[in-house]
């Protein structure tokens, strides 16, 4: 899975070179996609290397992260003042 990934980090560079120097124009977001798709596969291969506790904590720590996240985001809202 590993070679895949970069395998796909070097298409993605060499598609974003071929494009630059054909003078074709591109999008911004078509280039943010791309580097996504190869970052989810760097992702994906990252956790399928993972035994399954360490791949436990991580997933926790994730989880937890987003609830305090949310929790800071609803305090915050909570205590601005009201427009009155």
């Amino acid at each position: 899975m590993i070679g895949i990934a970069i395998l796909a980090s070097l298409a993605v560079i060499g598609w974003l070179i071929y494009r630059a120097v054909r003078g074709k124009p591109f999008k911004a977001h078509v280039a943010a996609y791309a580097v996504a798709c190869v970052t989810g596969v760097f992702t994906y291969a990252f956790f399928l290397s993972m035994d399954i506790p360490q791949l436990i904590k991580v997933v926790v720590s994730i989880l937890a992260g987003v609830a305090l996240i949310i929790l800071a985001a609803y305090l915050q809202i909570r205590r601005r003042p009201s427009k009155a």
